[in-house]
């Protein structure tokens, strides 16, 4: 295996430099610190925490999750300590890592939305924040935020002005007529980055009872069946922005890392692939540096140039 210092894995998303392009990504690596005495968090390009919301969150009722033949059901329902709660116990702890930590942010209002930031914004600890707007507005019957350009810009821009200390990214929904649509809101409203995408609807059945196999009736598909899925949306938003784009979405082996990059993403993050193996962020780092230093590479864009020589 390579040294760390034999290569530069080092990626920009915006005005944020990373130290490599992989990310855990948010719901499968908690607040990190659950993962700290498996995997060097100081390896990693950085993580997301789990979605935080303006009050504690109990979530879903259990099974939360149910494997799939190419993939993984969730239906975790949001469940976090809240806002307050974390940026008192958990981003003291969290201080100590030498690595992005992104706080993932959800609500149910633009109001929700602000509030989470603005207790953010006095603390320090963070590299940035990443918007759900997969979540349903429940002023507006309980439409996605996502789902409407116009709703995009309305909650982007908002917590934009809010989030004015570090940088933000947001988190597109993959139930979407034209995803191009609704990152060139995004973008408009302040965005600096864009994570692509979130999870896909499903379900799976027990024939026997005719009940659901989790707790609650639906769940949310991931892992290497969405990532055909997801590449084509990662292409489709490249050719729409010009927005730093972090692909997510079956991310699990080397090559899933260099295909995404080569349809435009800047990074990507790694989801159901930790719960199979909690190590799989920090083996994708490895891999990668061992990828650049058998080609004789010593940079991303270097190896990039050779696979699109050789692919495109």
């Amino acid at each position: 295996m390579s040294s760390a210092g034999a290569v530069d894995l080092s990626v920009k998303i915006g005005a944020l430099r990373l130290r490599n392009p992989i990310l855990a990504a948010s719901g499968t690596f908690g607040y990190g610190l659950e993962f700290a005495h498996l995997v060097d968090l100081n390896r990693l390009g950085g993580f997301v925490t789990k979605g935080l919301s303006r009050e504690p969150i109990e979530g879903a009722s259990a099974p939360r999750l149910y494997p799939t033949a190419a993939g993984m059901l969730n239906a975790v329902g949001l469940q976090n300590v809240g806002v307050k709660a974390f940026v008192a116990e958990k981003l003291p702890v969290l201080r100590n890592f030498d690595t992005a930590v992104i706080a993932n942010v959800f609500g149910y209002t633009i109001e929700d939305y602000v509030e989470v930031l603005r207790v953010l914004e006095d603390a320090d600890g963070l590299a940035g924040y990443e918007l759900n707007i997969s979540c349903p507005n429940v002023k507006c019957g309980g439409m996605q935020f996502g789902s409407d350009p116009l709703l995009v810009k309305e909650v982007v821009g908002a917590t934009r002005k809010a989030a004015s200390k570090r940088p933000l990214w947001v988190k597109l929904s993959p139930l979407v007529t034209d995803i191009g649509l609704i990152a060139r809101a995004a973008e408009e409203a302040g965005a600096d980055a864009l994570t692509v995408a979130n999870t896909y609807p499903a379900m799976a059945i027990d024939f026997r009872s005719g009940k659901s196999r989790l707790g609650n009736p639906t769940g949310g598909l991931s892992g290497p069946a969405i990532k055909p899925i997801t590449l084509k949306l990662v292409w489709e938003t490249r050719k729409a922005v010009k927005t730093p784009i972090i692909g997510l979405g079956g991310v699990e082996t080397v090559a899933d890392v260099l295909e995404y990059l080569s349809v435009g993403a800047s990074a990507v993050q790694v989801g159901t692939a930790s719960f199979a193996d909690p190590k799989a962020s920090q083996r994708l780092v490895e891999g990668l540096e061992r990828v650049l230093s058998d080609a004789k590479t010593f940079t991303l864009n270097e190896i990039m140039d050779k696979f699109l020589a050789e692919n495109g």
